[in-house]
């Protein structure tokens, strides 16, 4: 299995959902970055499990242990390698499962891929846990990056919402959030939102949603055109994230029912060239242009469900009768936020090493 990217940076992740230990190593880290441990803490607890009925319930404290590239506080410039071991597993939960494919999950593309030999308890090495390691990487990137006054957030922008619950057109609040003026947002669950997470947990069901996520401040000049755009390697990165399903820069789809006119951002000049609109999500030709990254992912619903659903066992291809018990995330949605900021930072640092 790879679980390796190699750009500027380098980051490999390794571990199962139950396994003894999740962890990543992170090559390209210069020697001298002071590592804020407490703001790294605070990273992984807004991704870990357990904090509150809108989330699965098994208990992780997620407490990260660096064990190379880290001495008095600082990097080495040796690769920084971090693990955080598993204490909550529940594998009897799993019992049965081998053969009984889980619909949405990567059971028979596994059993296909690695013949039947991967770890399939809590989805082994595919499971969402080893997000965890993303976001230790990206809030070493992050603490380089405030150095630099690079600010990310993000924003849940629905629950459980179809497109043709929305509005047909860009309406005055949808252009306000592309315009310069970008808002800092922190990804807080509305109430309508939470509703329905709740509702769904009540049913044994699931929702999914979409996040934006943005940066501000990010210099201009950051990627090269065609295979190393901007949007290319941090695309790459969002989709190594389970459950990412759709990926929108700036206006994203809303571009089809736009004119020229309207969707080539102008330029003005104010100490700086800037755009008076950010269709465009920050980036033009592969290239960030100044403006805030600017990008919105739609995240399915969590596959673990206790409804009962149709399977097919793998061994003997008979139909068979699925619910699957344990604890699961009704909306894994606000866990995915952390992870979202990781990446982009992630990316922001990468292509900042020229």
């Amino acid at each position: 299995m790879s679980g390796i990217w190699k750009s500027k940076l380098g980051l490999s992740i390794f571990g199962e959902s139950h396994g003894s230990c999740v962890g990543i190593t992170i090559t390209g880290i210069k020697a001298g970055h002071l590592l804020d441990l407490e703001f790294i803490q605070s990273e992984l607890n807004r991704r870990k499990p357990g904090k509150s009925l809108l989330e699965t319930q098994r208990k992780e404290d997620d407490i990260f242990k660096i064990i190379s590239g880290e001495f008095n506080g600082y990097t080495t410039g040796a690769p920084l390698t971090m693990i955080i071991e598993n204490t909550n597993q529940r594998s009897r939960d799993y019992t049965g499962l081998k053969e009984r494919l889980r619909p949405g999950h990567a059971d028979l593309t596994a059993n296909i891929k690695y013949e039947e030999f991967h770890d399939y308890r809590g989805g082994g090495h595919f499971s969402g846990r080893l997000t965890a390691g993303i976001v230790f990487a990206g809030a070493v990137a992050k603490s380089i990056l405030k150095d630099k006054n690079i600010v990310i957030g993000s924003q849940i922008t629905s629950i459980g919402t179809s497109d043709d619950d929305k509005l047909e057109r860009l309406n005055e609040d949808t252009i306000n959030l592309l315009k310069t003026d970008f808002p800092v947002l922190n990804g807080n669950i509305k109430n309508e939102m939470r509703s329905k997470i709740l509702k769904a947990r009540k049913e044994k069901d699931s929702v999914g949603g979409k996040v934006r996520c943005f940066a501000v401040n990010v210099p201009a000049g950051l990627g090269d055109p065609y295979f190393e755009s901007f949007e290319s390697v941090l695309s790459q990165l969002v989709f190594s994230i389970p459950a990412i399903k759709a990926l929108e820069f700036g206006a994203g789809i809303e571009f089809s029912r736009m004119n020229g006119s309207i969707a080539n951002d102008c330029f003005y000049f104010d100490k700086s060239i800037k755009t008076s609109t950010n269709y465009n999500g920050g980036i033009l030709g592969g290239i960030t242009n100044g403006m805030p990254i600017d990008f919105t992912v739609t995240v399915k619903p969590t596959p673990s469900i206790g409804i009962t659903q149709k399977s097919v066992n793998y061994s003997t291809k008979e139909s068979v009768d699925l619910s699957i018990e344990g604890r699961h995330d009704p909306c894994i949605v606000p866990r995915v936020i952390p992870v979202l900021e990781s990446v982009l930072a992630i990316t922001i640092l990468d292509r900042m090493k020229e």
